[in-house]
């Protein structure tokens, strides 16, 4: 694998989630601005998720047949011109299309990033690149939310269009830098050798580790929609110590993806550094309700900036490795896992808080324990890698 191509697509892949972090801090208070109740502003970042779960799997298979640069050039475009006109937007239901179109057009983005690694990575060392595009992605939400806050005092419209400014520059980016990385041949190569429906991975041969991707997604996302209220709440801390909480935990996860997770790999398999991230996930959860001190919370968080890179980048690179079908449509399928989650632990999370201001860090955490049981008791009944997803 060339440096350079890997290096490329890591700065893509932070240019792209950049823009995501920019807006982070600023869509509900827009939103709120032109008479957006809190359920409005909730199908806003909802209606953005549906659209990726839904489109990510038909751009993923349109890679496989066209290739994958004409993919995330468009998305790339698409994404530009509909966060552009978003900060142009009078009217909550402006927003709601162009939010609902974002959604469409941006789901070939980062999901053919992925592709695009597992079709220059060979297999062995296939999770040190993912490690390093989790890297790319994990310091763009260190930085963007930072950017967007800054940007916002001279407008709440300004966010929006420098996210479209980033997305166009990082198109031109792709246009004139970035290879092809599934040439005609390997194509018709590929069309030949599928057979199986893609189903049939996602919800049989491979179902523990998409499992395990949605869960993980679940979970966090569960987490981030209450972590900020239960601080608040219990021990008085604002957004601004909850932005230095995320700032360690990032930098952390970026640490771990983009230095650690080939090195881990080499010494202890897959297998075991997904395990180990599990670990760290279910003893964040449990140890939330048991501190309020701020460096002991930012330490916990820490625990999941770590195993998020282990799961993200091992669990991806175990899926590519076996997948009988193109590399687009496999990441369009775990585009769609965690576009499932962010869906649904938001709204799992804010239920259960409503009973219990630690039930959603109690309720992670038992996930974490039952996901690492089915993955000891099942890990070896996964397929073998597939020749057929070898580089």
């Amino acid at each position: 694998m060339n440096k350079k191509h890997l290096a490329l697509l890591f700065f893509i892949a932070f240019f792209i989630m950049l823009g995501f972090g920019i807006i982070i801090p600023i869509l509900p208070f827009f939103a709120e601005k032109l008479g957006a109740t809190s359920l409005q502003i909730g199908v806003l970042f909802a209606s953005y998720n549906i659209m990726q779960l839904v489109f990510a799997p038909i751009w993923g298979a349109l890679s496989d047949k066209i290739g994958r640069k004409p993919l995330l050039s468009f998305g790339l475009f698409g994404f530009s011109i509909t966060f552009i006109l978003f900060g142009l937007a009078d009217s909550y239901t402006e927003m709601l299309l162009y939010r609902i179109l974002g959604g469409i057009v941006s789901a070939a983005a980062l999901p053919t990033v992925t592709a695009m690694v597992a079709d220059l990575f060979p297999s062995e060392e296939r999770a040190k690149g993912m490690g390093v595009i989790g890297a790319g992605i994990g310091l763009s939400f260190v930085f963007g939310p930072v950017i967007g806050g800054l940007l916002s005092k001279f407008g709440f419209a300004v966010p929006f269009y420098a996210s479209g400014i980033v997305a166009l520059l990082t198109f031109f980016l792709i246009l004139f830098s970035l290879p092809e990385s599934l040439p005609k041949e390997k194509r018709a190569n590929l069309q030949k050798e599928q057979r199986q429906n893609p189903l049939v991975s996602l919800f049989g041969s491979m179902s523990l580790l998409y499992g395990i991707l949605f869960t993980v997604s679940f979970a966090f996302s569960g987490l981030e929609t209450t972590f900020a209220l239960y601080i608040s709440d219990l021990y008085g801390f604002t957004s601004i110590d909850l932005g230095y909480m995320f700032l360690v935990m990032g930098l952390i996860a970026a640490a771990v993806q983009g230095g650690l997770i080939g090195r881990m790999v080499k010494q202890l398999g897959e297998a075991s550094v997904l395990v180990i991230g599990m670990i760290l996930y279910g003893i964040g959860f449990f140890a939330i309700p048991l501190s309020g001190n701020f460096w002991v919370l930012a330490l916990i968080l820490s625990l999941f900036g770590a195993g998020q890179g282990m799961i993200r980048a091992t669990a991806t690179a175990m899926i590519t490795q076996r997948t009988t079908q193109g590399q687009g449509v496999t990441s369009g399928a775990i585009s769609s896992m965690d576009s499932l989650g962010r869906i649904l632990g938001p709204l799992a999370g804010g239920a259960v808080y409503q009973v219990s201001h630690g039930g959603p860090f109690f309720l992670g955490g038992v996930l974490m324990v039952l996901l690492l049981l089915w993955f000891v008791s099942s890990y070896r009944r996964l397929p073998e890698p597939s020749t057929h997803a070898q580089s």
